[in-house]
Parts: structure tokens; C-alpha cells; sequence
């Protein structure tokens, strides 16, 4: 990308752009958007040098965050694109990238936090990683991991979630070790859980399926169909609607009940 080009993008604007293909789960577009990302921020920081090789103040451009954040969220986003498409390898070459962020100069306390911040999604993501690609030997040692981290519990379970639904691992014991913990995030549900909530409810759904236990499938359907309302993604809602539907004769005539109530209040 040209350097005019470059110098006229706002990296904050480029990191809405990413959670929003993020959301849709458009991981081509989330590759071209975190490379847009890595590219404006590699020009805003080569300016920097220059201006300072030449003993003078680089002119200011407004950020909200230091610039080694959005190095580290360019690779983020990058190895999550990488993990959703099956590269594996590529997707543990991003984690490394910003695995190593103390290299940039000047770095303020302020940096030095983000530095690490970036360091501590390093061990959580490499778990996530190996666990998507079917790395049963490593459960128990992730779910311990998420069991000293609970603040990457809800995360973390719906990575094994998702991957117990893909490989047909039996996890009831997993499940009933977190039950506490996502009986508190369901009653402490905020904006900032409700996208991991909702893929959990969901995955959970398909897994009680498949264990041969429709009316508990039915219950998590409903709550991840109320996740989607609230998160007002309709692609979301209409997959909760499908499954359900495919469970209609299975279902108690109290939960179809409060389906129905449920979407008329969504009329």
C-alpha cells in the first residue's frame, strides 16, 4: 500500500473495521484489515525514526492507544484469521510475533503494560490453538490453566465447547467442574461477555444434542437466541431458530411456549 495512502488511515478506524469483520466472521476480511493495520502503523513508526534521527518532533497523529498496541493486534487478529481456517502453522508463527514486543523503543509505562497484557494472551491463545486443532492430550492441562486464569474461563470453555462439538469429545466432567462459574457469568451477563456466551450456549446446544438430550439442547438454544437478539446479529438468531426447529417434537410444550413468547416480543 502506497505510503500517502497509509499516513491518510487512522489505526483506531482500521481496529473497528477488524472487530466488525471479526463479528461476521469474514476471516478473509479480517486478514486484509489486520495487514491495512501492521502496514499503517509500520509507516506512523518509520516516521517517528526519521523525524528523531534528525533530532526533531515527528508531527503528532492522534492515537488512542501506544502504538506497540496495535502491532500486537495486527498479529492477534492475523493468527485468529489463520486458526478459524485451519493454519495451524501460520496462526502459531502470529502468536510468536506478538509473543515479543519489547522491542520497540521508547516505551512508556503505559506500553510496558500493554507489552505484557499481550505476553499473558500468549499461553491462553497457544491452548486455544492446539485445542482447536484436535489436541485432546492437552485438555486437562488447559482446563487447569483456565482454572488458575477464571477470567479467560468463559473463553476457554468455548473453545472446548466447539471443539468437543468438532471431534466428538465427551466433556461432561469438563462441563460440570465450570458449572458454577458460567451459572455466575449468566447472572452477571454484560456486553463484554455476550459474544463468548452466546458461541458457548450455542456449541453447548449442539453438544446436548448429540449426547442424546434434546430438552437440555433446547434450553441453551434459547439462551443463545437471546444472546443474538442483544447482540443484534440476525445470522445468529437464525441459526438458534433452525436448530430449535429441529428439535420442535423433542421439545417440552413449556419450553415451545416460551418461544413463542420470546419471538413476539421480538416483533
Amino acid at each position: 500500500m502506497q505510503k500517502s495512502i497509509l499516513k491518510s488511515l487512522k489505526p483506531d478506524i482500521i481496529v473497528e473495521m477488524l472487530d466488525m469483520a471479526v463479528a461476521f466472521e469474514n476471516w478473509n476480511k479480517v486478514m486484509e484489515r489486520a495487514d491495512m493495520l501492521y502496514q499503517c502503523v509500520q509507516s506512523i513508526h518509520e516516521e517517528r525514526q526519521e523525524y528523531q534521527s534528525k533530532g526533531v518532533s515527528a508531527p503528532h497523529i492522534h492515537i488512542e492507544r501506544p502504538l506497540v498496541y496495535y502491532y500486537g493486534f495486527s498479529h492477534l487478529m492475523r493468527g485468529i484469521a489463520h486458526q478459524k481456517m485451519g493454519q495451524v502453522d501460520q496462526a502459531r508463527a502470529c502468536i510468536e510475533q506478538y509473543a515479543e514486543l519489547g522491542w520497540m523503543e521508547d516505551l512508556d509505562e503505559v506500553g510496558v503494560q500493554v507489552v505484557q497484557e499481550f505476553k499473558h494472551k500468549v499461553q491462553a491463545n497457544r491452548y486455544a490453538l492446539e485445542i482447536e486443532a484436535g489436541q485432546v492430550e492437552l485438555r486437562e492441562e488447559y482446563v487447569n490453566f483456565l482454572l488458575e486464569h477464571p477470567e479467560e474461563g468463559l473463553a476457554g470453555l468455548k473453545v472446548i465447547m466447539e471443539a468437543a462439538v468438532r471431534y466428538r469429545w465427551k466433556i461432561d466432567r469438563v462441563l460440570l467442574v465450570f458449572e458454577d462459574q458460567i451459572k455466575g457469568v449468566v447472572r452477571e451477563m454484560d456486553s463484554l461477555n455476550n459474544d463468548d456466551m452466546y458461541h458457548y450456549c450455542y456449541q453447548r446446544a449442539l453438544y446436548e444434542r448429540w449426547m442424546g438430550r434434546p430438552q437440555e439442547s433446547v434450553e441453551f438454544i434459547l439462551q443463545a437466541a437471546r444472546l443474538a437478539d442483544k447482540l443484534g446479529m440476525d445470522r445468529y438468531f437464525i441459526r438458534c431458530t433452525a436448530l430449535l426447529e429441529s428439535l420442535r417434537e423433542e421439545a417440552t410444550a413449556e419450553q415451545i411456549g416460551r418461544y413463542r413468547v420470546m419471538l413476539e416480543e421480538m416483533k
